[in-house]
């Protein structure tokens, strides 16, 4: 399933979600799914350009409660989905549009917000989507929520940052790889000189920074509700510190597993 494929961070935190976040986590990640094919660095830039249009418009239609995209029809069938304004969800579809163009990032500065404009967001949407939340805690689940959002668009930088330079595009903050004097021929050469294997271990730190900061940020009393975003911080941290071994997808299922436990003897 394209939404929570298998052996997954996204597929973990469904799997152990609690009961009310299960659905409308499947809706979000199925929506994601869909956009994150357009701003994959190979999709061709007029196609992608005309599809998020389309998907503006389809996320209007949703707000009115008329979509026609199964993803989004089913969205509209959850319970709650008549309480919720969908309509955050089109600075999700800006911050797509600015990667389909290859804008890069200028500054360091400014990954926190367009990250959370991509991630957290739709997050935040599925969050709306389980229940309602006081202020107080929507606030700090949503802090929480653009940490782990930060970490995510680290983790898939270092990951896809040679592919995305095959293209054309800049995963990095363009203000950084100045100040490591990291060329473009840097970034699509086969093995990656000193100073730019240096700059990418600073960003994995600071991913598994972001991790633990999301961790800390969760209120107590959200730690069952939203164990979801306590098992994409566990697993996010244990992946951003490097660590590799032949038995990972068990080492992840029972870090996942064991996460959301703990999570749930909390409420």
């Amino acid at each position: 399933m394209l939404a929570v494929p298998a052996g997954s961070p996204r597929y973990w935190s469904w799997l152990f979600a609690a009961p009310p976040m299960r659905d409308p986590l499947l809706g979000i990640y199925a929506l994601l799914a869909e956009w994150r094919s357009l701003i994959d660095p190979a999709a061709e830039l007029a196609a992608a350009h005309l599809k998020l249009a389309w998907w503006r418009e389809e996320i209007e239609r949703l707000g009115r409660g008329a979509p026609v995209h199964p993803v989004s029809r089913y969205i509209a069938s959850l319970p709650r989905a008549g309480a919720v304004d969908f309509t955050p969800l089109g600075k999700t579809l800006e911050a797509a549009a600015r990667q389909i163009s290859g804008a890069p990032l200028e500054r360091g500065a400014d990954l926190e917000a367009h990250a959370s404009d991509l991630w957290a967001v739709p997050l935040a949407t599925a969050a709306s989507l389980a229940g309602e939340q006081a202020p107080a805690l929507a606030e700090a689940v949503h802090r929480a929520e653009t940490a782990l959002a930060a970490a995510e668009y680290l983790s898939d930088a270092i990951a896809g940052y040679r592919r995305a330079a095959r293209f054309g595009r800049v995963a990095f903050a363009i203000d950084e790889l100045l100040a490591a004097n990291i060329e473009d021929a840097d970034l699509s050469a086969a093995e990656p000189p000193l100073h730019l294997q240096s700059y990418l271990e600073g960003l994995r730190g600071r991913a598994a920074r972001y991790c633990s900061q999301a961790t800390l940020a969760l209120p107590r009393a959200e730690h069952g509700p939203m164990r979801h975003l306590l098992v994409l911080a566990a697993l996010g941290a244990r992946s951003a510190s490097g660590r590799r071994n032949g038995l990972r997808p068990v080492r992840e299922l029972y870090l996942a597993w064991s996460t959301a436990r703990r999570a749930a003897r909390r409420q």
